[in-house]
């Protein structure tokens, strides 16, 4: 058994001092004793560390290509989308894999635990699958293999280019697989992350109710079973509109009417909600995965946190796009947007939670549903997904309590991030991961090959 002691630690129940934790072989905590003298491993202030519940890996390397002005005077989402298929036209399975590794680096560097990979780049350019339908699957599985960071791995069915059904475009090809195709592309998924750890995780990803049969969602529910199911959704007000006119019903109006939900349903980004759509969504037991980063620089809009937390609703956080990878930017990001739009402060507190301490407690929870992975809370049984603050950081010299959260998110950076675990693997160190320099150097490479892609 490996034992970790912390200065500090939140447990399920509060916080508490001089904590040392116990680590099963299996990546269990297997006892929890405060009070105790330093001894083993040795950190800071020790949190829970959450799922990141939504990635596109390859789109990290894409990071700073896209924001001068297109030809287009009203460059928006749409636009973007063009520029992102030319540049992934260009990637190989080991640009891929090297790109993932990368990224997951960054996100345990970050504190996030897990990576719930909603993985759509399957083909080769030009839509001709790989003699091994699942390679690319098995790029996102190496690239765990060499990170250590837990990995739930949701292949993506994509089938058409809107509601109409008509055929994928020149950019969508490498996505596109019919039902039948995609149901195999599943299974060898699910063959490809066999060899890692026994906390991986699969999932099921219809990409969104453009992009797949409406009348496939029951197909979808079958395959995932118990099983997280995520799906994007009422992320774009060209979209909602689109989905609208095809059936009569925006996107939430239409899965609240004929899905089954529970919480192993998450719904990425639900930013063009109306009050009744996320009032229902909420009550459901569905989780918002929530990408505010992403959201702020594709203009989607603004995730109505506080009407979702009031009808007791379900959140986790994701990076999306990669275009930055910063946990606590991701909420600081996700709560400074409820009071540009309510002009308000501290919007998402409640009187016995600081904002801090409700968003690490609401992500985690969230989190650990969305990926189907046993993290979420530190205790005893649960997998050792801890994320440790350097108590020496300036910002966090004196606090107690939650304000050390709030002191993070609101006053600090990742770089206040000491040590993270998954399951009980010690990847980062110092701040750092344990394989950084043989990362960033295939990184690097991958970078130079790919060159000015766009």
């Amino acid at each position: 058994m490996v034992s970790v002691w912390a200065e500090k630690a939140l447990l399920e129940n509060g916080w508490a001092e001089n904590v040392l934790i116990g680590i099963s072989p299996e990546g269990l905590i297997e006892s929890i004793v405060p009070g105790r003298a330093a001894t083993g491993q040795t950190t800071g202030i020790l949190l829970p560390a959450p799922a990141n519940c939504h990635s596109h890996a390859f789109q990290r390397a894409m990071a700073g290509l896209t924001e001068k002005r297109g030809p287009n005077p009203s460059d928006s989402f749409w636009t973007w989308r063009q520029l992102m298929f030319r540049f992934l036209d260009r990637l190989t399975p080991e640009h891929v894999e090297a790109i993932a590794a990368f990224v997951q680096m960054e996100m345990l560097e970050a504190g996030y635990s897990a990576n719930v990979e909603f993985h759509y780049l399957h083909h080769q350019p030009g839509g001709v699958p790989y003699a091994n339908v699942a390679e690319m699957a098995e790029r996102i599985a190496a690239a765990s293999a060499t990170t250590g960071m837990g990995l739930t791995l949701l292949p993506v069915h994509y089938q058409y280019g809107g509601c109409d059904k008509r055929p994928l475009g020149p950019g969508q090809v490498r996505f596109g697989n019919t039902l039948d195709a995609y149901t195999e592309l599943h299974a060898r998924s699910t063959e490809a992350i066999a060899h890692l750890p026994t906390d991986s995780r699969i999932g099921v990803a219809p990409h969104s109710l453009r992009a797949i049969a409406a009348e496939d969602l029951a197909h979808h529910a079958d395959i995932a079973g118990a099983n997280p199911l995520h799906m994007h959704l009422a992320e774009q007000i060209a979209e909602v509109e689109e989905i609208e006119a095809a059936h009569g019903k925006r996107p939430v109006e239409f899965v609240l009417d004929t899905m089954e939900l529970n919480d192993r349903r998450c719904f990425i980004h639900c930013t063009q909600m109306l009050p009744h759509e996320t009032e229902g969504l909420a009550k459901s037991g569905a989780v918002a995965g929530l990408c505010p980063i992403t959201e702020s620089s594709l203009g989607d809009g603004i995730f109505d946190g506080v009407r979702w937390f009031e009808n007791g609703g379900a959140i986790a956080v994701g990076s999306d796009s990669n275009i930055r990878i910063s946990l606590s930017e991701e909420l600081r990001t996700l709560d400074y947007s409820q009071r540009l739009r309510d002009h308000s402060r501290a919007a998402l507190a409640t009187p016995d939670k600081s904002t801090g301490r409700r968003l690490l407690d609401a992500i985690n929870a969230g989190g650990a549903t969305a990926s189907a992975r046993n993290n979420g809370v530190l205790a005893v049984g649960k997998l050792a997904d801890m994320m440790a603050l350097d108590s020496e950081a300036v910002d966090l010299i004196g606090r107690t309590g939650d304000t050390i959260l709030d002191c993070y998110m609101f006053a600090g950076e990742d770089r206040m991030v000491k040590d993270v675990w998954s399951a009980g693997r010690h990847m980062v160190t110092h701040g750092q991961h344990i394989k950084r320099e043989a990362i960033v150097s295939a990184y690097a490479r991958t970078m130079k090959e790919l060159g000015e892609a766009i």
